[in-house]
């Protein structure tokens, strides 16, 4: 949406809304209000369809809603457009990080989950461009093209699918052995089904799941349980973090937080808006080489930090150098004649969006979906994806008003959340990089639950002796051996 907030025939369709008006924040917050039912939906058609199919379905409901939105001649089937599609996104946004952990080995697990980000930040980066060249066409085509491109990569996606594997730890909990043990060795051994990860993996879902076949959860109270309520506590915890750092208003909002700044004229303002979305792509790339390396911890606690110290500075130089004006009939606090503070406060915001792709951006979507058992994966994840929804949608809705109300002193808001949460993080968060889903059932057993640092990296490390040794599989192992 931010490509079109200050376009003429967008203003003009939708009867004139305002920068800081109610019904613009209603707009834009109608996807991720779409977003949290669908991640509330996801975990009954996620254990039900599979994550395959699951995938391909939140496919065809996105195109449903982009097709909307494209054709919409009033504020009314636009927000219904939006909902729809954001129920596709809550959907993904759930689905996905959980397929990718399940058929990945550890070694690559964040930086493989990482690539989702940064496919999120390219599709934000490639949308902005297109609605930026669109906005040289005069009349509604200039933001209906935009709207309807957007069912593209959908379409693709769902046909894509079609030749993926279907996760092997959801075929091994619906009996489908051999054939999980097939895609297990096809993804992790080059075929070979005695491969000693593939072995290794298999035995360790296998009685993972033997496991949870009784002791499963049955409703959601069961994440209300000893051992998971901790985990679902983080894993909600990271989403709301993510969400009150205040990213996703410097995506959906940077054209009017860069009026604000005093950056005039439509053009100038769409292109300065333009460099953080290529820095928020450039900047996601380390975290997807070195989130495996550096691991979870220390990416949250720093990015969250220099996040707070940028979000400080704008804040400071938007009260020390700003007075109130008026931007299309509008009032909001901008600097004037200030060509440096200008300046400042732009760069300042693009080190705020690089602190975030390069850290909490890609681990916000890992971590939820590697901490948690099998047994409450589905609905856990679920809770924790509704969760940032939820934040998304209060904060979409809540930042126009804010800005036109409270002014500078918004980023002081987001900058305080983000002190706050890298406290929690150094207290709460255990280190799980490089470990087996089921590795990490040992990190939890170790407690520590305000003294996180105390875990070692090597907790829970086990080879396929162990493993099977704990299965009590005798024969197993000596057929390894001897092969």
């Amino acid at each position: 949406m931010s490509g079109v907030l200050s376009n003429p025939a967008y203003l003009n369709t939708f009867h004139n809304v305002s920068p800081g008006s109610n019904a613009q924040g209603a707009i834009v917050a109608a996807m991720p209000a779409g977003s949290l039912l669908g991640a509330l939906l996801v975990t009954k058609i996620g254990d039900t369809l599979g994550r395959k199919k699951t995938i391909i379905a939140a496919s065809i409901i996105w195109v449903i809603g982009a097709a909307l939105q494209s054709a919409s001649v009033d504020r009314g089937m636009l927000v219904v457009g939006r909902i729809i599609a954001g129920i596709s996104v809550g959907i993904s946004s759930a689905i996905v990080p959980v397929y990718q952990s399940e058929i990945t080995p550890p070694s690559i697990r964040g930086r493989l989950v990482s690539f989702q980000q940064w496919s999120i930040t390219w599709g934000i980066m490639l949308q902005y461009f297109v609605q930026f060249g669109c906005s040289y066409i005069n009349g509604t085509a200039s933001f209906r093209i935009p709207w309807g491109l957007q069912m593209i990569p959908a379409i693709i996606l769902g046909i894509g699918m079609l030749w993926f594997p279907e996760s092997p730890r959801w075929l091994i909990d619906r009996g489908r052995e051999q054939e999980a043990l097939q895609i297990l060795a096809d993804l992790h051994g080059g075929g070979n089904k005695k491969d000693e990860l593939v072995v290794l993996e298999y035995e360790e879902i296998k009685q993972q799941v033997d496991f949870e076949r009784n002791e499963g959860a049955k409703s959601y109270a069961d994440l209300f349980k000893p051992g998971v309520l901790r985990r679902v506590i983080l894993g909600c915890s990271l989403q709301m973090w993510s969400q009150l750092s205040g990213m996703n208003v410097m995506m959906y909002y940077i054209i009017y937080v860069f009026q604000g700044a005093g950056l005039t004229g439509r053009r100038g303002n769409l292109i300065a808006d333009s460099v953080q979305y290529v820095l928020n792509v450039l900047f996601t790339v380390p975290a997807i080489w070195y989130i495996d390396k550096w691991g979870r911890r220390w990416m949250m606690i720093l990015g969250s930090f220099f996040m707070g110290v940028f979000l400080s500075l704008v804040g400071g130089l938007q009260g020390g150098f700003g007075e109130w004006g008026s931007v299309d009939n509008s009032p909001v606090w901008v600097i004037v004649n200030q060509p440096a503070v200008t300046r400042a406060i732009i760069v300042c915001s693009y080190l705020f969006v690089c602190s975030f792709a390069i850290t909490m951006g890609p681990v916000s979507w890992t971590y939820p979906a590697e901490i948690f058992p099998m047994r409450v994966r589905g609905k856990a994840v679920s809770v924790a994806t509704a969760t940032n929804w939820l934040f998304n949608f209060a904060l979409a809705w809540a930042v126009p008003p804010a800005l036109s109300s409270i002014a500078w002193k918004t980023y002081f808001v987001f900058a305080a959340f983000n002190f706050a949460a890298s406290i929690h993080f150094i207290f709460c968060f255990p280190e799980t990089a490089q470990r087996t889903l089921e590795e990490i059932e040992e990190v939890f057993a170790q407690n520590h639950v305000f003294s996180a640092w105390k875990i070692k990296r090597d907790v829970g490390k086990k080879n396929l002796h162990e493993v099977l040794a704990e299965k009590g599989d005798k024969h197993s192992l000596q057929v390894k051996e001897s092969v």
